[in-house]
């Protein structure tokens, strides 16, 4: 009360000048009452001391805090929580909580903590050669663990994310069907039709914000897989969780069923998915269709990821569906975004002006979803720089298995390939091209390993000072060239990117560090920010600012030593950076529908709080009380 009285320094001398008994009385009582507050804020200030908690070292607290962490409140009890992944923490339960979800007995007595579980499993992990043993290590951590899972993926992610992801995925989803041990995401098929607006709920979790979807039909550069497909998706949405903060329950992988050409398969006794030939045409988009409208129906603001169709579906899909619906296709234009961010990052390892983009010679070889989703981007991106569209379109030279894209051809070509079909030398062989249109920019999205042969990458940088090389296709037996081809034929000139992983390279006393060119450093920084704001579609402009963030984000060490994409254990701060971007370019579009005004204010607080953390919570039985 006597803080509010005393306003300010001029007016505490000006009554000090005409102080009376009264005043003067007036004056002791603040004296005492500013000493007390002094002595107040000295024990305030030792009471903060004591609350800095010291962790245990022994016991089953060790290295664990006791300091108050909201509670979960699950809907089941006993033996239906450590056989549910998402609440299961194994040993770690600690002995309060093992009597309070009624588990005591049903687990070994020695009580571990998340550190020692997670020792064990990286051990476990690290005693295998195969890294597919390895991957099955993490799979069956996640179908019992999940918490546990994801924390591994985030400490380790440099470690783990080959293992979960590219290249490993595709040798795991060739398996699929032998390795099939519990129901992981949901299967809709042609059986299922009329049935979808119904069968979505039989989905436990009432909060989806991301399904990422497959028809099975080109998996990485394997082909069509049909239902063993469904290992991308659950791949996918693992680094959703671990690099995008957004929490497994709120993620739903997805195989819409359509039946298989696979041979292979058709004839296989443990194939798990349709055994007939794949349903076309208006069947087709019908069930896909069904399916986009019952998920929006039960999720209204789910984000639908669509991955890995084939080329003469995935457009058209996105055409359909991207004005009208949350959604975007990670192949098109994931992959565009993220190859863009890599080629800016190329222009500034080379001393260039990044606004220089059209002023670049680029082949891209690959005419397929991919390859024409980089050259709409890059030529998107051309645009947003000043070019005009027919300026930014003579930058490309898409090439396919039949040669350089010539108008002449036009019948045979979609309407994305046509924009890039040249008057000139229609159908010239991919090396000639090199020869003659000397690129400063090589992208590869054939599919085809070794490509680029020792004559391409020589004639480039016979030409070009620093060649942009990027061999973007998966898994690494499908790459156009190695790191090492790449760096030695150019005697260490060029800048390298790449889809799957390779080692460090030396040549010289001097050595390489080869990035990966990976979407995941897009998708789940987009995912979590269009979500988090309630956008309504992903803008062609989400995407841009989406790959301008993570450019900027490499450093200029980075860049020295032969790096456009920064290190993978930096992903959280990666997608924190991009998730900004989207939601502010949301907020310029009118889409930022769930901000409020505090959020607005500082959305790097906002975004960060709001991201997935793997840590153990207490957990609680949910009860319905009644008095």
């Amino acid at each position: 009360m006597m803080a509010t009285r005393i306003l300010s320094k001029a007016s505490r001398v000006q009554s000090l000048k005409t102080s009376t008994p009264s005043s003067l009385s007036t004056l002791r009582s603040f004296s005492s009452t500013s000493t007390s507050t002094s002595k107040d804020s000295k024990k305030s200030a030792s009471v903060k001391e004591q609350l800095v908690e010291k962790l245990d070292t022994e016991g089953e607290w060790a290295y664990c805090s006791r300091q108050f962490m909201s509670p979960l409140q699950v809907p089941v009890r006993g033996p239906d929580i450590l056989n549910n992944p998402l609440y299961n923490k194994g040993t770690a339960f600690k002995s309060g909580e093992r009597d309070r979800i009624r588990i005591r007995g049903l687990l070994p007595p020695r009580r571990a903590n998340m550190q020692v579980q997670k020792s064990r499993i990286l051990q476990a992990i690290r005693e295998e050669d195969s890294d597919i043993r390895k991957n099955i290590i993490l799979e069956d951590l996640h179908d019992r663990n999940e918490t546990l899972y994801h924390r591994i993926l985030v400490d380790h992610m440099e470690e783990m994310a080959p293992l979960i992801y590219t290249p490993t995925v595709g040798q795991a989803c060739k398996e699929f069907g032998m390795r099939f041990r519990r129901p992981r995401g949901m299967y809709f098929t042609e059986a299922d039709r009329g049935h979808m607006a119904a069968m979505v709920y039989n989905w436990p979790h009432k909060d989806v914000h991301v399904i990422c979807v497959t028809d099975g039909s080109r998996i990485l550069g394997l082909g069509d897989l049909g239902a063993n497909g469904m290992g991308i998706p659950i791949g996918k949405l693992s680094l959703y969780c671990a690099a995008g903060g957004i929490a497994p329950h709120r993620v739903l992988p997805v195989v819409i069923d359509v039946g298989t050409d696979n041979e292979e398969l058709l004839e296989d006794d443990f194939y798990l998915g349709v055994q007939k030939k794949r349903v076309r045409g208006a069947e087709y988009y019908q069930l896909v269709d069904e399916f986009m409208q019952a998920v929006r129906h039960r999720w209204p603001n789910v984000l639908v990821q669509f991955e890995d169709f084939s080329s003469d579906k995935a457009q058209i899909l996105l055409n359909h569906y991207r004005h009208d619906h949350l959604c975007f296709n990670d192949d098109i234009q994931g992959t565009g975004a993220t190859t863009l961010a890599g080629v800016l990052g190329a222009l500034r390892a080379k001393g260039e002006d990044v606004n220089d983009l059209g002023k670049q010679r680029i082949v891209i070889a690959g005419a397929g979803s991919a390859g024409i989703g980089v050259a709409q981007v890059l030529m998107q991106a051309m645009i947003a720089q000043g070019r005009t569209p027919e300026e930014a379109k003579a930058c490309f030279f898409v090439v396919d298995a039949t040669g350089l894209l010539g108008v002449e051809n036009n019948d045979n070509l979609s309407t994305e390939q046509r924009d890039f079909a040249r008057e000139e030398d229609g159908g010239m062989p991919l090396d000639e091209v090199v020869k003659k249109y000397k690129p400063t920019m090589l992208l590869g999205m054939t599919g085809v390993g070794g490509l680029f042969k020792e004559e391409i990458i020589r004639d480039m940088a016979a030409h070009c000072d620093h060649p942009v090389i990027f061999p973007l296709s998966n898994p690494t037996i499908k790459a156009e060239c190695t790191a090492e081809q790449a760096f030695e034929w150019t005697d260490g000139k060029c800048i390298f990117a790449s889809g799957s992983p390779f080692d460090p390279v030396s040549i010289d006393s001097k050595t390489f560090y080869p990035t990966q060119c990976n979407n995941m450093y897009i998708f789940p920084g987009l995912g979590l920010g269009a979500t988090l704001c309630g956008a309504e579609r992903v803008s062609d402009k989400m995407l841009y600012v989406a790959a301008e963030a993570l450019a900027n984000f490499v450093t200029d060490e980075d860049l020295e030593v032969g790096k456009v994409f920064p290190p993978l254990n930096q992903i959280r701060d990666v997608s924190r950076r991009v998730a900004v971007a989207v939601i502010r370019q949301a907020m310029e579009e009118g889409q930022a529908n769930k901000l409020k005004g505090k959020d607005i204010d500082d959305l790097e607080s906002f975004v960060e709080k709001k991201m997935y953390d793997p840590v153990y919570v207490p957990l609680v039985e949910k009860r319905e009380i009644s008095i």
